[in-house]
């Protein structure tokens, strides 16, 4: 294969084309955040929570998810009623649930730091303390899918963090509930469930009204408007990251199943039309088996129309020349979930640098990671992963330094401080430091 060329499911091109750069910064750009448009609607209804509370909540959500309530009790789901819904699920997605939830609880138990403490030679104690968040509140989307893993995932770490309440909020379009969501809920300990959603939620979270507390932080992927919303609160509270559409990026050496790595792909483009799924191959005879496996493959899914549109706006088959330009690749997208469908991918770490979630070798699908494996799957997306990581236990916790200085210490570090002070010319803090001296 020499040209670029683009068949009816998806694009395929090679690093050798002349416009390879363009076509890959192409494929790549997404803007997470939206138009004035959006913005500005966000902005209405961020005001309108914040000056009106419950009454601007409910009627945004009436408008927005066609519902009809009359009041914030209505739109809150009671102990009760999780419990209910936990032991009204089949056995066999009660079990799974369970699993799920005891492996990424496990995992999540590695990541608690310690708090810590040193003493110097003149009896000056240095350290840090680690501590959790008070209240935690956690976005569960509810439009075109619900999520139960991603409440675990949520609210989990959270509780292993040692977050002492944790609000969560999930639109229900139409007024329909989704038992293993609530199920969910109940397994991994929610304290609050509102099914709220939208920009209205983020901002009850944010700000706080008669029936929702207010909490410090603010987790969970959401559509365009959960998004702009969280951006526009981020300093009111904190929170995770700005998520962009779902992405995949397999790399294979030709060795895999040709339908086990299209329907990986799918596993990511099934999410929304904005989803992405690239797969980069140096063998070229592999990359034309998985294009057919995709045109094969792809009327027999449930959300093919879906997947169609995924695949044909932001997918991709790549043929690199050799591993290392496949490395290269790696680190240029950044990739939220990456797949090393290779017989050696311990190799291959030490020279990725950014990828939000690593599946190695031909068995490790990347649903496995988004379900039950254990690490969590919210990750960062859109090359984020250059400088972001996933959320885990440190996104519920906060640390605060200690300096405890010793008689000795504070003349030795006072000398320091007051020369530096006076430098800046700040001389109260000089003059501070002064007082501790020994003459």
């Amino acid at each position: 294969m020499s040209e670029t060329m683009k068949m009816s499911s998806v694009a395929r091109f090679t690093t050798r084309d002349a416009d390879f750069d363009q076509r890959l910064d192409a494929l790549l750009d997404w803007e997470g955040v939206s138009d004035r448009a959006v913005q500005q609607r966000v902005e209405d209804i961020l005001h309108q929570v914040k000056q009106r509370g419950d009454a601007a909540v409910v009627e945004a959500t009436n408008r927005f998810d066609r519902l009809s309530a009359s009041s914030m009790q209505e739109l809150c789901l009671s102990q009760e009623q999780l419990e209910t819904a936990y032991h009204a699920l089949p056995a066999d997605q009660r079990e799974a649930l369970a699993l799920a939830a005891e492996r990424i609880r496990r995992y999540h138990e590695h990541q608690k730091p310690s708090s810590w403490q040193y003493t110097e030679e003149d009896g000056t104690v240095l350290g840090q303390q680690v501590a959790p968040l008070d209240r935690a509140g956690i976005y569960v989307p509810g439009g075109k899918a619900s999520y139960p893993s991603s409440v675990l995932m949520n609210a989990i770490p959270a509780h292993v963090a040692g977050v002492r309440e944790i609000v969560m909020v999930v639109p229900t379009p139409d007024g329909i509930l989704n038992d293993m969501v609530l199920a969910a809920a109940y397994l991994a300990g929610v304290d609050y469930v509102f099914t709220i959603g939208g920009a209205q939620a983020v901002a009850a979270l944010a700000y706080g009204t008669e029936s929702v507390p207010r909490v410090d932080k603010i987790v969970g992927p959401g559509n365009i408007y959960v998004a702009t919303a969280k951006r526009a609160v981020f300093g009111q509270v904190g929170i995770d990251m700005i998520a962009g559409p779902s992405e995949i990026l397999v790399i294979c050496d030709g060795q895999t199943s040709p339908d086990w790595i299209a329907m990986d792909l799918f596993s990511q483009a099934e999410h929304d039309e904005d989803a992405q799924a690239i797969l980069v191959s140096w063998d070229e005879e592999h990359l034309s088996a998985v294009q057919e496996a995709i045109d094969r493959l792809m009327p027999t899914l449930e959300r093919h129309e879906i997947v169609r549109a995924s695949m044909r706006k932001r997918g991709a088959l790549i043929q690199c020349e050799n591993q290392q330009e496949a490395l290269a690749l790696i680190n240029r997208i950044a990739p939220e979930h990456l797949e090393l469908s290779v017989s050696d991918p311990d190799a291959w770490l030490p020279e990725i640098r950014h990828a939000g979630a690593i599946f190695m070798g031909r068995y490790t699908a990347e649903a496995l990671g988004d379900y039950c494996a254990g690490p969590n799957h919210v990750l960062p997306t859109s090359g984020t992963a250059r400088f972001s990581s996933p959320l885990g236990v440190y996104d519920f916790q906060k640390r605060s330094s200690i300096i405890h200085c010793s008689a000795d210490g504070a003349s030795v570090l006072g000398e320091v401080a007051s020369v530096l002070a006076r430098g800046e010319s700040l001389t109260a803090h000089a003059r501070s430091a002064e007082y501790r001296l020994k003459r």
